[in-house]
């Protein structure tokens, strides 16, 4: 079943804030908390994560029915390659060296931004890539 294409977007905008603020404040708490949050992602589709819940309960009653949707498999793909940069991110503000947490936090920030301002998901586009290759070989 597809789902609503602003949801995604809107999780990737409320993402973007929590690791900007990740990066300002140095917060390993609020690190985990994404991470949390993307494996829920990646576990159960993007309705199932945090971020999915507050749109469907406080954006989606708001901005009224979908117009556009789309397969929940890349948005849940993504969310699985978030988890991957935030969980070394994660290992690394935990055990060092953390200019490397700080790195795989900037880079999940880079390509949630891209989702939540331009509608670019990178993750997105890896999913389709991947699928791509392995449907020739």
């Amino acid at each position: 079943m597809d789902i609503d294409a602003r949801g995604p977007r809107f999780g990737a905008a409320v993402t973007t804030v929590v690791l900007a603020a990740v990066l300002i404040t140095d917060s390993f708490w609020l690190l985990a908390w994404q991470t949390l949050a993307f494996a829920l992602g990646a576990a159960g589709g993007v309705g199932r994560s945090p971020y999915g819940w507050l749109f469907r309960m406080a954006a989606r009653p708001r901005i009224g029915p979908p117009t556009e949707f789309e397969a929940p498999e890349p948005p849940r793909f993504a969310q699985s390659v978030g988890l991957a940069i935030a969980g070394l991110g994660l290992v690394r503000y935990g055990i060092g060296p953390q200019w490397l947490g700080l790195a795989a936090t900037g880079a999940a920030l880079a390509a949630a931004f891209l989702n939540a301002t331009f509608g670019y998901c990178l993750g997105c586009e890896m999913y389709l890539l991947v699928r791509r290759v392995t449907v020739r070989t």
